[in-house]
Order: C-alpha cells, then sequence, then structure tokens
C-alpha cells in the first residue's frame, strides 16, 4: 500500500458485503497484519486523527473545566454544552462537502483535501479567538468562538470520514480506523490533559490560599487567571499544525466517478436526496430501528459527560490530578477497553459486543455516584475512570464497525455524517439540561439518571439482532 491512490477501490456492493469478502479473503501473516501499521496511509490517519480529535474537548469537557474556574454556574455551563449540537446537524452540510468544489483550493488540492485544509484553519483561528477571550467579561465571544470551532471541527470529520473510506479497499479499512483511533485518543490526552497542565504550569501569581485549599474545594472563581488559559489555548491552536501539514503533504485518494449533473435540480438530487434513499432502499423498515439505536446508544456517555469536570471542580481536585487521571490514564484506559471491542467484535460479532458496551457503559455511571458520595479520593477516581473509560472504548470500537458497516461507499461522505450526527443529536440537546438537573437534585441523583437512560438502548440492540441475523463484522 504504497499510497491511497494505488489501493484498489471496491464497488457498493462489495461494501455491503463487505463480512463475506472480509472472510474469504486469504489471510496475511501476522509480520504482514503488523506491518500495515507503518504504511503511509496508516500514519497519515494517525496524524489526521490527531487532527479531529484535537478540538472536541476544547469547546465541551476542557471548556466545562474552565468555566467551572471562572465562576460560571452549572445551569449555564450545561446549556452551553449545546454548542456541541454542531456535530449532531453536520449531515445538513455533509452533502456539499461530498460533492461542492471550493473556487481554487479544489484545483490545487483535490476535493477532500480543500475541505479539510479550509477547516483546520478556521478552527486555528477560532482557538486564538478562545485563548483570547476572558468569559467573565466576555462570555460571548467565547461562546461564538466555540461555536466555530464546533462548526470547522464537524466539517473537518465529513471530509476526514470520506478521505478514510476512499483510501483504502474493505481489508485495509480496519488499520486505517485503527491508527486514526490512536491519533484521535491522543489528541484528547492533549486536549484535556495537555491543556490543564500548560494553564497550571503558566499561573504565574497563584493565589496564597492555593496551598490551604489543595484537596478541598475551592469557590468557583478564586483560582481563575485568565492568562494561563491564553497560553493553554494558543498551544492547542497551534497543535493543529500537524493536520494541516499532514493536509498539504498528503495525496488526494482516488474517488469513484459519479455522472455529470445536467441541471441544479439533477446536483441536487445526487448530493442530497440519493444517500439518504440509498439507505433507506438498502434496509427498508430496518431503517428506522438502525436510526432509532443510532440516536440513543451513547446516549448515557454524553449526557454524563458535560457535568464530570465541573464535578471533578467541585470535588476539590486540582488540575494536575484532573489531568493525570482523567485525561491521560482515562484515555489510555480506553484505547485498551477500544483494541478489546475490537478483538471481541471479531470473535463474537459486532452486535454482541454493542450489547456488551452499552451495558458496561450504562452500569459505570453508577460508579461516579458512588463518588460522589466518598469524597475527594485520587485512588477511588483512578478506579470509576478505569471502569468507566474502559467500557467506553469497547462500546466505540464496536459502534464504529456497526457504522462503518452501513456506509455506501458511493455516499461515503454523507452517510456516514449522518449516522455519526445521529449519534449525537438527542443525547447533546439532552445534556443541556444536565447542569439544570444537577442544581436540583444534585450530582448522586443525576449520575443514576443518566444510567438508567441506558435501559432503552438495550432494548433495541435486543430488537436489532433478532430483525438483522446476519452480524457486521467488518
Amino acid at each position: 500500500m504504497a499510497s491511497p491512490s494505488d489501493l484498489p477501490k471496491t464497488t457498493p456492493s462489495e461494501v455491503s458485503g463487505s463480512a463475506a469478502a472480509t472472510d474469504t479473503a486469504a489471510r496475511p501473516s501476522w509480520g504482514e497484519t503488523l506491518r500495515v501499521y507503518l504504511e503511509p496511509a496508516s500514519l497519515r490517519m494517525f496524524a489526521l486523527g490527531f487532527s479531529a480529535g484535537l478540538p472536541l474537548l476544547l469547546v465541551l469537557g476542557t471548556l466545562s473545566f474552565r468555566l467551572r474556574e471562572a465562576g460560571l454556574d452549572r445551569t449555564t455551563i450545561g446549556y452551553l454544552s449545546w454548542v456541541g449540537l454542531a456535530y449532531g446537524f453536520k449531515w445538513c452540510w455533509a452533502p456539499l462537502v461530498d460533492r461542492l468544489p471550493i473556487p481554487l483550493l479544489t484545483r490545487w488540492l483535490g476535493r477532500r483535501r480543500s475541505w479539510l485544509l479550509l477547516s483546520q484553519v478556521l478552527i486555528m483561528a477560532s482557538l486564538v479567538g478562545m485563548a483570547l477571550a476572558d468569559p467573565r467579561s466576555n462570555l460571548n465571544l467565547v461562546v461564538w468562538c466555540a461555536l466555530a470551532v464546533a462548526f470547522a471541527s464537524a466539517t473537518q470529520d465529513i471530509a476526514l470520514d470520506a478521505f478514510r473510506i476512499e483510501s483504502a479497499d474493505v481489508r485495509h479499512q480496519g488499520a486505517l480506523a485503527a491508527t486514526y483511533q490512536t491519533g484521535y485518543r491522543l489528541a484528547m490526552i492533549w486536549a484535556g490533559a495537555g491543556v490543564l497542565w500548560i494553564a497550571a504550569r503558566a499561573e504565574v501569581a497563584p493565589p496564597a490560599a492555593t496551598a490551604a485549599l489543595a484537596g478541598a474545594a475551592a469557590a468557583p472563581g478564586v483560582l481563575y487567571q485568565q492568562a494561563a488559559w491564553t497560553t493553554a489555548y494558543l498551544v492547542m491552536a497551534a497543535s493543529m499544525l500537524v493536520g494541516v501539514l499532514t493536509v498539504l503533504f498528503s495525496r488526494e485518494p482516488a474517488r469513484l466517478a459519479m455522472p455529470a449533473a445536467k441541471s441544479l435540480a439533477e446536483w441536487l438530487r445526487g448530493a442530497l436526496i440519493e444517500p439518504f434513499a440509498d439507505f433507506l432502499q438498502r434496509y427498508g423498515k430496518q431503517a428506522l430501528l438502525i436510526l432509532a439505536l443510532i440516536g440513543v446508544y451513547r446516549i448515557s456517555d454524553v449526557v454524563m459527560g458535560i457535568m464530570a469536570n465541573p464535578f471533578y471542580v467541585d470535588m476539590g481536585y486540582t488540575k494536575d490530578e484532573v489531568a493525570a487521571v482523567t485525561k491521560v490514564f482515562g484515555v489510555i484506559m480506553t484505547l485498551v477497553g477500544a483494541f478489546i471491542g475490537g478483538a471481541l467484535s471479531l470473535r463474537l460479532g459486532v452486535m454482541r459486543v454493542l450489547m456488551l458496551g452499552a451495558v458496561l457503559s450504562a452500569a459505570s455511571n453508577l460508579l461516579f455516584a458512588w463518588l460522589a458520595g466518598h469524597g475527594h479520593d485520587v485512588r477511588a477516581l483512578m478506579l470509576v475512570i478505569s471502569a468507566d473509560n474502559l467500557s467506553a472504548g469497547v462500546a466505540s470500537a464496536a459502534f464504529i464497525a456497526y457504522l462503518s458497516g452501513l456506509t455506501n461507499i458511493r455516499y461515503s461522505a454523507t452517510q456516514y455524517a449522518l449516522f455519526s450526527s445521529m449519534m449525537l443529536l438527542a443525547p447533546k440537546w439532552l445534556a443541556g439540561y444536565s447542569g439544570a438537573f444537577v442544581d436540583a437534585y444534585g450530582y448522586p441523583t443525576f449520575f443514576v439518571a443518566t444510567a438508567c437512560l441506558g435501559l432503552p438502548v438495550l432494548v433495541l440492540i435486543w430488537l436489532a439482532m433478532r430483525l438483522a441475523p446476519v452480524d457486521h463484522k467488518a
């Protein structure tokens, strides 16, 4: 696999029958299997995965930590999490990213790379705006810049998913997905632990009360230093250069030939209607069940996750403690869980691992309810984070494989954007009320409630397994 353009391409029928193709293909040796991770396409996907994973926490988890430290109330922080709805609506403009060229830029770089570069530049510029704005005096500017980051990041995801799917045949998709996820998770460490570590080191004159408050909850706003967060976010903006340079030095993947549209109506039909019609035609009545499952599968994790960082602040955990335990150790456990989930998917089938991931994800939220009553304890936090992130990794690995198996390569950008958007739309909307719920009922009740949200997911998976006995293994 010298380059993406050298790889054999698949037809839509091959995509729908990818499980059979994988099972009947000659199995490579272990040496050949491991070498695939060092090939140029895999390394490129590792770097682009880093670029994709960097913005997410900076407008969600890390931002909620920053806002709580700046003194914002939990209800406001919960509502501001609706910034993440941009990821839930990306299917609305995915057809444009799939088909619409960017003047001059597309002619120079190609359609996929031009959209990637444009979105990455916008992310960098918006992160600079978030760095310079002080949420205590100019919260509106922080919000608008966060919205721009989320919109540009969602656009990058659309183009990158299509770039990944079009860069290799079906048999190599697993390797590209693995390197993409590795880069993505490392970026989350950098945007989670890295930004907290940088902000902590950049605090030039900590308040005198800091030592006395170590291990105890400080009043929100007491320890906030804008200059430290400015430094941290500027470093994050510069880190996007990893993706920019990768795009500039990559090749545009070969694309399936599309018939030229003779009119605007014909173009709109091909870009907007046909990708969705194709999905409905292939799955029929099962399409509604599939979309419902996609729409609520991660609801327990997403709704709980918005209040996780304010919870750490209110429990008195320091930046260094949160960085080390939840952002480094936790992400490593997620990677371990992802590899376990991938291996189990091969052995047991994706649907069974989807069920396992749903059970574990909901159950792990109960541990946060226990931690809320246990108090400040780093070892207890490590235990809870280990269980939570391990289960999230198992669930994510199976879910990505499930979504990829549903996608027709002819409409890769639009269909994958639809699936990944559905995954976030309802959970992100509901998560906006999480702060108000915590203010009204407290953290323990909130965490128990998020665990209960996972119960309908188990029913949907059970129905999907009964109605679709042929398991997705690609």
